[in-house]
């Protein structure tokens, strides 16, 4: 990136490809090649994300069955922090190599590799006979997620139309909470098993998301950038005209797209070795780095980690103990994130980046400051009322945290060029899971110790993130990834 803030309007004003994409007037659902891409990555890619979702929802809805309570030996404090810090933890062993795997097996294969790595875990994680065995499984869980995570992102970013790329790379974090939704209504349904399946049933139906991958992957082609990266230039080129002309050779918008990408990729890698240092070299990689650093702590230490993995427990603090209930309102928090994440995928379509991502914090660290107030009067004073206001502000709290839930793989794979992109997700997922990995350790202690006055500790660091998004994140809507990375 220049010193300048990134002026995308230009770029984009002054780009041929866009020029010809906006007399494209046919919505894809009328192309069939392209309609029938888009339902193959569904299961294939899309959906990836999905068993991340379906873990912390399902760790959530576990906590409120007895059944595992009493077989595992009523984990909390640190020991339960441990274990739900164990999936992250995984990943953070597994991540420095993600790049390289994607860059060298391909988008593809990468997805292939951690679907069955996630497979094998889940056979772990449902047959576990104790407590140790339960969170080796979680463990492994973890270390095949950043593979599928990572070449999911970034094929939908690559091979998607440039029309509608941000929504559906926008989408794939969204898909999250369709396996929330999932885990909670399962959970929900298995929870009066009188026997040790009402936990063993929703650990099973965890390799579900896997299954389906490692089904459709067969069924779309690599990402042409990934091919053009390795010299198979004509394979690359067939594949952008099936998909993005229908077929047609001639097509001017299709053969524009291919000369930039062909162009901008023979310019970085001239310019670059692929090495991890080269990120560090330049005052633009620099910025990148402390972006991706950014994304990816921020989307877990917003407030959302205590709602995430320790809904159950923030439940308790304002007296709603029944267990039954707490699985519904869990239940029903996911399907009110999925509406408006989906909302908000939709959106990217037609709002800036900064629109959406200021919009979300300023929005949430009011909402923050709301609840931990509210908390604070039904700790001194207790009564029904507080306590609704409590689970009503939970409620609007992710509806605003949702804004920007999209974001994360979009911005991601926008900000970084595609000789980087593997190393940004990579960074971005190893801050993500990190933070995800501190927060779950910590939070069960911190709510412990100090109920409702640990949410202070995020109220004061929410407006720190708001602060630091306003002055460091560029606008980064309309140029296609080629020319985002030429104009940087």
């Amino acid at each position: 990136m220049s010193k300048q803030p990134l002026d995308a309007t230009t770029v984009k004003e002054q780009s041929e490809v866009v020029r010809l994409l906006e007399q494209d007037r046919t919505p894809w659902y009328q192309k069939p090649n392209l309609r029938t891409l888009y339902l193959c990555l569904i299961p294939a890619a899309l959906g990836v994300e999905m068993t991340t979702g379906y873990d912390g929802s399902v760790l959530n809805g576990l906590q409120a069955v007895s059944h595992w309570q009493t077989y595992f030996g009523h984990p909390s404090g640190a020991r339960l922090g441990v274990l739900n810090a164990s999936y992250n933890l995984g990943g953070l062993i597994t991540l420095p190599i993600v790049p390289w795997v994607n860059d060298t097996l391909g988008r593809k294969h990468s997805i292939t590799l951690g679907s069955i790595v996630l497979c094998i875990g889940v056979v772990l994680q449902a047959s576990s006979q104790n407590f140790g065995m339960f969170m080796a499984s979680r463990f492994i869980l973890g270390t095949g997620i950043p593979f599928a995570v990572s070449g999911a992102a970034q094929l939908l970013a690559e091979l998607t139309h440039p029309r509608e790329r941000a929504v559906i790379t926008g989408l794939f974090n969204v898909s999250w909470f369709i396996g929330a939704i999932l885990a909670a209504g399962i959970t929900l349904g298995t929870y009066s098993i009188p026997n040790n399946w009402a936990w063993r049933i929703p650990s099973i139906l965890q390799a579900a998301p896997s299954l389906l991958q490692l089904t459709f992957i067969w069924f779309i082609p690599e990402s042409p950038r990934w091919l053009l990266s390795r010299d198979r230039d004509d394979e690359a080129f067939e594949i952008l005209v099936k998909y993005h002309a229908e077929g047609d050779r001639s097509d001017p918008f299709v053969n524009a797209e291919f000369v930039e990408i062909q162009n901008r990729l023979r310019l970085e890698k001239v310019n670059s070795k692929r090495r991890w240092i080269e990120l560090l070299q330049t005052p633009g990689n620099r910025k990148r780095v402390l972006i991706a650093v950014c994304l990816g702590v921020f989307a877990q230490w917003s407030g959302n980690g205590l709602i995430s993995y320790y809904l159950a427990k923030v439940l308790q603090t304002v007296g709603v103990k029944d267990r039954r209930t707490q699985n519904i309102i869990n239940l029903s928090l996911s399907c009110w994130s999925f509406l408006t994440a989906a909302t908000a995928a939709f959106a990217t379509g037609f709002l800036r980046r900064r629109v959406q991502y200021l919009t979300s914090f300023v929005s949430i660290t009011i909402c923050f400051t709301i609840l931990t107030a509210v908390s604070a009067k039904y700790a001194q004073s207790g009564g029904s009322a507080a306590a609704t206001t409590v689970i009503a502000f939970i409620f609007i709290y992710n509806g605003f945290f949702n804004i920007m839930q999209p974001l994360l793989y979009v911005y991601t794979t926008e900000v970084f060029p595609f000789i980087h992109r593997a190393k940004g997700v990579a960074i971005l997922q190893f801050f993500n899971r990190g933070s995800t990995a501190f927060n779950t350790f910590v939070n069960p202690i911190g709510l412990d110790a100090l109920h409702w006055k640990y949410y202070l500790v995020y109220v004061v660091w929410l407006v720190c993130e708001t602060t630091i998004v306003y002055f460091l994140y560029p606008e980064t809507k309309g140029p296609t990834l080629e020319e985002i990375a030429k104009g940087s």
